[in-house]
């Protein structure tokens, strides 16, 4: 069995979820649920990062100690990925113990390897980021993403990043899916050939964080402890571990672009260091903004997924963040245009094709599906689904493969409209028996293929063909319905929005 490691980044716990959380769960979570439809072994990961000086302060401001704090606020981000009905296999955490030992281990590791040696830390820090910049990354005092810094002066551990920057390059250019989309790629390419210095590695002016071993006096720097996670939940430093030996060289990082440096330089040059295996890729994805402009907590305009979930429930959430924009592309939040893809894609397009097609056999046929007594040609080839209408989400492309399906289901809507059953009852009752049974059986092969995409109404779908939960992976398209069989009564799946 084919196996596939997919992660989340574990996000930072300064402040509450919001609507680039949701979108990024959301993604690996329609991933990870596709390739478990296609009859892969999949890892699903996603998880809280939990050390750090903005975490510190941020528990200071609450008046609460800092474990007090991230207990609370890492339960919000589970309650996000239980409302949106992700499906991961683990949930980590960085203040666990078994992370801890993990990222103990990593640095021991480096240190062996003559990666990390003492020294004194000066420049500029910027606590919103957890991250350093040279004086030639600001712009107009401040980080080069709108952060505030600070001038750090301290006793540091150091990475020699600078001795990787040949051995990345080549990487790169030898992998070259190893950093996706391509614009992120060039992106990394060009920071890297700009020429990389020896990075900063642990902190002495606070104490929120995994300790270094063998020095209690320094911390480790949070994205060294960070990205070591995705390791730690297969089991990291036991390279005999069965999950690591299976998923690690498989694992896709999909992150947003404002983290792919830390992503697709340091941890790669952390892991060649400790002559540890690299992951597979590291995927970028893009940012949203608020009917056109950039969210952010002092506008006033941040998104609260959770919200949204309640006014117009999960699947309808979940379909407009993947069908709105490219995955990889920055996109734009429009409460309208999440109503029109509602009611629009999925009550008239979807809800009511099915609820035509299943109303009418269950009024004229008390619920028992039809035999079909001839197919024609044309019957044959409209169930014969078009070869390229999987392929694309497995290359990421999650917005291509929503426009695909639903153009199946536009499909359907045309040979309903083009044979019209509701007429034929007095006319040919065979030809109707026919109809429905083909529309029906079409409907069981477009639920499969929802099911990453909207798995609620999915499910609700596939019960009202009576389809086993055990016969609904890819492997069952071939498959038919049974004719004659026993279908319950049918109910909507996809209320409009009339707000």
């Amino acid at each position: 069995m084919t196996a596939a490691y997919i992660t989340t980044p574990i996000y930072y716990v300064n402040d509450k979820p919001h609507i680039g959380h949701a979108y990024t769960t959301l993604a690996c979570d329609t991933l990870a649920r596709f390739w478990r439809l296609q009859g892969k072994n999949v890892h699903f990961l996603t998880g809280t990062d939990e050390h750090g000086q903005k975490v510190e302060k941020s528990a200071q401001a609450a008046n609460t100690s800092p474990k007090e704090f991230v207990d609370t606020v890492s339960q919000t981000f589970r309650h996000l990925a239980t409302n949106l009905a992700i499906t991961n296999d683990d949930f980590i955490r960085t203040t666990e113990p078994r992370h801890i030992k993990a990222a103990q281990a990593l640095w021991t590791r480096l240190i062996d390897n003559n990666a990390i040696y003492l020294g004194e830390y000066a420049g500029w820090y910027a606590v919103r980021d957890e991250a350093f910049y040279a004086e030639s990354e600001l712009i107009n005092g401040k980080a080069p993403t709108g952060a505030d810094v600070e001038w750090v002066t301290e006793p540091s551990y150091f990475f020699k990043l600078s001795a990787y920057q040949d051995q990345l390059l080549d990487y790169y250019k030898n992998h070259p899916d190893f950093i996706a989309p391509e614009s992120r790629r060039n992106e990394v390419i060009r920071f890297v050939e700009g020429g990389l210095f020896d990075l900063s590695v642990s902190r002495t002016s606070f104490t929120w964080g995994v300790p270094v071993p063998g020095d209690d006096k320094h911390i480790m720097y949070v994205w060294l402890d960070a990205l070591t996670n995705y390791m730690t939940a297969l089991g990291y430093p036991d390279e005999e571990n069965p999950d690591f030996k299976t998923f690690w060289r498989e694992a896709i990082h999909v992150v947003g672009k404002d983290i792919l440096r830390f992503h697709a330089v340091y941890w790669p040059a952390f892991l060649m260091a400790a002559n540890l295996p690299l992951p597979k890729q590291i995927f970028a994805h893009g940012w949203w903004t608020n009917e056109g402009v950039k969210i952010s907590k002092s506008l006033g305009n941040t998104i609260d997924p959770l919200e949204l979930i309640n006014t117009f429930g999960i699947d309808a959430v979940r379909y407009f963040l993947l069908r709105e924009v490219s995955f990889g592309q920055d996109g734009d939040f429009s409460r309208q245009a999440l109503i029109n893809r509602l009611n629009s894609d999925l009550a008239n397009a979807y809800g009511n094709l099915v609820q035509r097609v299943l109303s009418f056999i269950f009024k004229h046929y008390t619920g028992i599906l039809p035999t079909p007594i001839h197919m024609t040609e044309g019957d044959l080839a409209f169930l014969q689904l078009p070869d390229d209408y999987l392929p694309t989400i497995s290359e990421m492309q999650l917005n291509r493969y929503a426009e695909n399906v639903w153009g199946l289901i536009g499909r359907a809507n045309q040979y309903m409209d083009e044979h019209k059953p509701w007429s034929l009852k007095a006319t040919d009752p065979d030809r109707m028996a026919t109809v429905l049974y083909v529309l029906a059986e079409y409907i069981r092969k477009i639920a499969l293929l929802t099911q990453p995409l909207v798995p609620i109404a999915s499910a609700k779908i596939l019960d009202q063909l009576a389809i086993l939960p055990e016969n609904r992976d890819f492997s069952y398209m071939g498959a038919a319905l049974v004719p004659g069989i026993q279908l319950p009564e049918p109910h909507g799946v996809f209320p409009r929005y009339q707000g």
